[in-house]
């Protein structure tokens, strides 16, 4: 009986131990089983982070540029006229431009206007001569010509682009244009004009220039050659285009009916601003649909004439507002009244800027000479909007 007892007990020890190692063994299952399930989700989000971080990457560089294309950037250009910057030798006197050159070294001639130029972002104005050492001149009463070394004028007045398109070019010849770019292009002028084209990066903006005659002869071909031009300069990026004309009148103050023609059916075909010269006199400014035309700059460092009666003259500024890549509508100008001599008495060919009531009265002359185009008030853009 007692042998039946102890193996009953011996047996119920024997389940029990049984039962708990089935219970462990369970136990040891269900954490390994659960490990397994909680490694799983870990090891998607791996593969998921890996996933998304080039969408992140993507998302960033999206937003850069978003922000760039937001960026305001402001280009300001200054616009001079005729740099006569030679004579004609055909009639040597004392105090010609060659005379002071010899006499007071090239900086003087720039003394007045280096800093104005420097700055700003673009300097151009239009080279009324030739730089050349050529002989061969063309049948014609006044032919200019100014020493290849006067490109250092350009240089010393910080003004970086030229225009070509003139009436004074070709006085001596084909070899006298040929030398002349040749001077420009060995000093890092810009040049353009006729068949010249000219651009250029600022800032990251890509500003063109173009040049033409514009007489009432050659008007429709003008046209075609000035449309063709701006189209060619925006298929290369140009943001900002200039274009430049000689035309108009000698000594008359007021722009011809060709003049105002061509320079709205430049606007209309995608010009920025319109700058003009060979009056040797100033005329008026017009805003025509939100772009500004200058109608003659006058002279400005004119060696052609070493006393001319009329020595008005000024620079026109615009600083243009692109936002990104696109130039806006924001306009912003400076007409800063000068004198193409720095005395009164006689042209010396340092162009100075008047003060007080010389500086008022060359104002109001184009103030009023503007007025005699349109009654556009180019006056409130002054200073800004």
């Amino acid at each position: 009986m007692e042998e039946r007892t102890g193996r009953k007990q011996k047996y119920r020890r024997m389940k029990k131990r049984g039962i708990f190692t089935i219970l462990t063994l369970i136990l040891i299952g269900y954490f390994v089983v659960a490990n397994m399930d909680r490694s799983e989700p870990a090891s998607n989000n791996v593969a998921s982070t890996e996933k998304e971080q080039p969408k992140k990457e993507e998302a960033k560089e999206k937003k850069a540029a978003a922000v760039k294309n937001e960026k305001e950037t402001t280009i300001k250009i200054s616009a001079a006229g005729d740099f006569t910057i030679g004579t004609d030798e055909s009639f040597p006197y004392q105090q010609s431009f060659p005379h002071e050159a010899d006499k007071n070294g090239l900086p003087y001639f720039v003394e007045h206007i280096k800093d104005l130029f420097e700055n700003d972002d673009f300097t151009t104005v239009n080279l009324e001569t030739t730089l050349t050492n050529s002989t061969q001149k063309a049948a014609k009463t006044f032919r200019f010509k100014g020493d290849p070394s006067y490109v250092n004028i350009l240089k010393l007045g910080n003004i970086e682009a030229v225009n070509l398109a003139n009436n004074h070019i070709f006085d001596y010849l084909d070899q006298g244009y040929e030398d002349t770019m040749k001077t420009l292009d060995e000093n890092d002028i810009g040049y353009f004009g006729y068949d010249n084209e000219y651009i250029t990066e600022v800032k990251g903006v890509k500003i063109g220039a173009l040049g033409y005659e514009g007489w009432d002869s050659n008007v429709e071909t003008a046209k075609k050659e000035v449309k063709a031009g701006i189209k060619r300069l925006r298929k290369e990026g140009a943001e900002i285009v200039i274009v430049h004309y000689h035309w108009g009148i000698e000594k008359s103050p007021v722009p011809t009916q060709t003049q105002q023609e061509l320079a709205r059916y430049t606007v209309d075909n995608g010009a920025d601003l319109i700058l003009g010269h060979h009056p040797h006199v100033v005329q008026g400014i017009e805003e025509y649909k939100g772009k500004f035309i200058v109608y003659s700059l006058g002279n400005f460092m004119f060696g052609g004439n070493r006393n001319p009666s009329d020595k008005d003259t000024f620079v026109f500024q615009q600083t243009f507002h692109l936002k990104g890549e696109e130039l806006t509508d924001k306009k912003e100008i400076q007409v800063i009244p000068f004198s193409i001599s720095s005395v009164a008495s006689r042209n010396n060919y340092q162009p100075a800027p008047l003060q007080g009531a010389e500086a008022t009265r060359v104002k109001n002359r184009i103030i009023n000479l503007s007025a005699q185009i349109t009654d556009s008030n180019w006056l409130v853009y002054e200073g800004g909007e």
